[in-house]
């Protein structure tokens, strides 16, 4: 299965189709505690400000999303990254169902994800992910991200890491 054969809504999305999906990907994490805890009001306040969520459907199953996130100067100060948030975009959570995991999804949606930040005016963008979620970060290091900061939260030891985009 390849992204392109998935219907993708981004524009309007269904915010509940979305949270469905985030609570279905984490109740069947070996550890959820890696995917953290969004609101429906944080993600409405998230989409208020700016924030696209890019939700993939096969019919009419969840398949994966992932999520833009307005970068702000406090939180990329905090990581230990000096680019403005203006020219810097953020990537939060980006998910694929248990059911359709193992077929390259992620690095598709990073993709769709890197080509909206630079039709947006981003050269850069932030994410983090938990420091034992190597899937995750194997993909991010493929993409180009370098590490900026490791940090312990509620969550447990993160890494955030930056990446340029190529203009």
């Amino acid at each position: 299965m390849k992204l392109e054969d998935l219907k993708c809504i981004s524009d309007n999305v269904n915010i509940d189709d979305y949270l469905k999906l985030y609570k279905y990907v984490k109740d069947n994490m070996e550890h959820p505690e890696w995917l953290g805890i969004f609101t429906k009001e944080e993600v409405v306040d998230i989409l208020g400000i700016g924030g696209k969520i890019w939700l993939y459907y096969n019919d009419l199953d969840l398949v994966c999303s992932c999520f833009y996130i307005p970068a702000s100067n406090k939180s990329l100060r905090k990581h230990n990254i000096e680019y403005d948030e203006e020219v810097t975009g953020s990537l939060g959570p980006i998910m694929v169902s248990p059911d359709y995991v193992g077929n390259g999804l992620q690095m598709s949606m990073q993709k769709v994800f890197n080509d909206y930040c630079m039709n947006i005016g981003k050269k850069y963008i932030f994410t983090k992910v938990h420091a034992d979620n190597i899937y995750s970060i194997r993909n991010i290091l493929k993409d180009g991200y370098v590490e900026t900061d490791y940090y312990e939260n509620e969550r447990g030891m993160n890494k955030a890491y930056i990446k340029k985009l190529e203009v």
